[in-house]
């Protein structure tokens, strides 16, 4: 059985393609990409964009334990509405991915319960603990894409030496959350004028600064690839444009709620707008989307963190940080950076397809004859409105409640089979 997606405007970033073109699916493969072809069954993609499913290589779906906030089963439907077919899970789960088996056990769950492709990443010190390096020679063995203590920074400039000597040995990237523990002194949310106004301990953007900048050094000295998470300010943008353009393997990433919101959203307590990194100031949101534009950030990734409405229902200072973004991530990308002409849509698309996927050698973002039929179908000019009741996550956890966005998922197919379709409002398969 073939299926052809017909009348849609095909953008595949690696190819070079923007222009009216039909997609024939044959099984879970790509047989032909050209006009005029023909299928057993044809999905109507008119006035649509069909492009490579999209690449998120940072996501938390929490299980294990912590399956009341998201599972992977949750996680990879929020994911499918999204117009994603592949994501990198982070290993700050309980517990922690930091072993062969707790690999094995992500893709086990993968196999039984997802229907997206689910690639794992493992923890860089046992427990993440900053202290014992994890065995990352059998974790690649087993299929871990990456090293990462996600959630925290390694505090120790000697261990963190070390880890990236170690990745470098195994040829396996690491995922850098980058933060001063030293300067956090109970802080939630960004420092400055509204945290002071509001009475909360602030975040310094010296924290995070001073780790990139730490990080990106002892990379050049191992000479590890070195991925910077969710880049936030100003600074951060300046030390990582310094460093690539002395020729380091580096990049890094920008998520859309950096891009879009200032700690502004934080005046009423918000605490769907509390996460870590923290919501900055107009000028680093100004900063990345130069960033992005000028290629300097080689991608966009949610950091998708859900968290239970009891838990986020407490004092500022007392909730968990974090935000779902899977659902909203391509209709804020096009309202904030395309609508407005930072980028152009074959940008947007190849920051959230091949430009992830290219970081972590994953067999992704790419749509190509003989490859595999990943793809997402969307409509670049319908407006919604983000309403959390009608996600696919298991969390309601988000600040674009009630936002008005551009760029609407229609359908999306991972190994042919359609994992998404719009009009039923739900994931399938």
């Amino acid at each position: 059985m073939s299926t052809v997606i017909k009348g849609g405007h095909l953008i595949e970033p690696t190819a070079g393609i923007s222009a009216p073109m039909d997609v024939l699916v044959q099984g879970d493969r790509i047989a032909r990409i050209g006009e005029g072809l023909e299928g057993d069954k044809t999905i109507d993609a008119a006035g649509c964009v069909v492009c490579p499913g999209l690449v998120d290589i940072h996501v938390h779906f929490r299980e294990p334990g912590f399956e009341s906030k998201e599972t992977i089963a949750s996680g990879s439907r929020a994911a499918a509405a999204g117009g994603f077919t592949s994501v990198v899970t982070m290993a700050n789960t309980d517990p922690t991915i930091d072993n062969a088996g707790m690999v094995e056990f992500v893709n086990r769950r993968a196999r039984e319960t997802a229907c997206i492709k689910i690639w794992p990443a493992a923890t860089a010190t046992k427990g993440m603990q900053g202290q014992e390096l994890t065995e990352m020679a059998e974790l690649k063995a087993v299929g871990a894409v990456a090293v990462t203590d996600d959630g925290k920074d390694i505090q120790s400039s000697w261990v963190m030496r070390r880890v990236l000597e170690y990745a470098r040995m195994v040829d396996l990237p690491y995922l850098a959350h980058c933060e001063d523990h030293s300067l956090m002194d109970g802080g939630a949310m960004n420092e400055g004028y509204n945290s002071t106004r509001l009475g909360v301990p602030g975040l310094p953007k010296a924290m995070e600064e001073i780790m990139i900048e730490r990080n990106a050094r002892l990379a050049v000295l191992s000479g590890v690839r070195l991925h910077v998470q969710h880049i936030t300010t100003a600074g951060g943008v300046e030390i990582l444009r310094r460093y690539k353009a002395a020729g380091a393997r580096i990049s890094g990433e920008a998520t859309p709620h950096h891009f879009t919101l200032t700690d502004d959203a934080v005046r009423d307590f918000d605490t769907n707008a509390k996460m870590n990194p923290p919501l900055r100031e107009q000028e680093d949101v100004d900063a990345i989307k130069e960033a992005i534009a000028d290629g300097t950030i080689d991608c966009i990734s949610t950091d998708h963190a859900p968290h239970t409405p009891t838990e986020k229902d407490v004092e500022f200072a007392e909730a968990p940080f974090g935000i779902i973004g899977l659902e909203t991530s391509l209709g804020l990308v096009i309202a904030e950076l395309v609508g407005p002409g930072l980028i152009p849509l074959e940008r947007a698309v190849e920051l959230m397809t091949s430009a992830p996927a290219k970081i972590l050698g994953l067999d992704a973002g790419v749509l190509r004859e003989g490859g595999p039929a990943d793809i997402a179908i969307f409509d670049p000019e319908t407006e919604w409105v983000v309403d959390p009741k009608r996600s696919a996550s298991l969390s309601r956890n988000t600040p674009f409640a009630g936002r008005t966005l551009r760029g609407q998922v229609k359908t999306t197919l991972c190994d042919g089979k359609v994992v998404y379709l719009h009009d039923v409002g739900v994931s399938v398969g």
